[in-house]
């Protein structure tokens, strides 16, 4: 497993200090101070563990955790504030958060957060859902014993399905949560529904929604 953990914070030098701190404990890190460059990285590669700044200059981190937590579910992710009422804690927490530090924090304290939140990714590579099964780390899909070859935003797109299994999820929530802010025509969505049904995976279309996705197939 990828001891990966990406970083988004608008203080340079906090940035500098844990990422220091990190790699002397044989941990990758690689910061962001904007919410666009840390989109484009987590697009190239997913970490396994996110720290993140609530108050950014460019966006909300708060907004940036729904985003990441509805596109990676399996991705950890700590937050990092300096707001730090009880009310603060509890809405990062109920929005997905896996764990909440306050400003100022140790760095002692915060790697060992970070391994912990490591060693529970670490059970988290495997995404089943009746007969598929989706490996995160090395990004390979079997469905029925055969693996199946995906590009990126397929993969992408079944790993939010999975997390979603029997759910309608409208073209929308779709569209936002695994494209973001460049899908372009809302018929790339369709598309690519249209190939993963190709490869046996069952997609229900709800009419005027979007679509339902089973894990396997069923007789109606």
């Amino acid at each position: 497993m990828s001891k990966m953990v990406y970083l988004l914070e608008d203080d340079v030098s906090i940035c500098e200090l844990v990422k220091c701190t990190l790699d002397m404990n044989s941990i990758e890190c690689e910061y962001f101070t904007t919410v666009r460059e840390f989109y484009a990285a987590i697009e190239r590669r997913v970490p396994a563990v996110v720290l993140l700044d609530i108050m950014l200059s460019d966006g909300d981190g708060l907004e940036v955790l729904k985003h990441v937590k509805a596109r990676y579910s399996d991705v950890s992710v700590i937050m990092l504030s300096a707001l730090g009422k009880e009310t603060d804690k509890v809405k990062g927490l109920n929005l997905g958060a896996d764990d909440y530090v306050s400003k100022p924090f140790g760095v002692l304290e915060l790697t060992a957060r970070v391994n912990a939140a490591l060693r529970r990714s670490a059970k988290a590579t495997v995404l089943k859902a009746g007969s598929l099964e989706m490996n995160t780390e090395n990004m390979t899909v079997t469905f029925n014993g055969k693996e199946l070859s995906l590009n990126n935003k397929e993969f992408q797109l079944l790993r939010y399905c999975i997390a979603n299994e029997g759910k309608v999820m409208t073209r929308e929530a779709l569209l936002t949560d695994v494209w973001g802010y460049d899908y372009g025509e809302t018929r790339t969505l369709d598309n690519h529904i249209a190939r993963l049904r190709k490869l046996g995976l069952n997609f229900e279309t709800v009419f005027g929604v979007g679509y339902k996705f089973l894990a396997d197939n069923k007789e109606s």
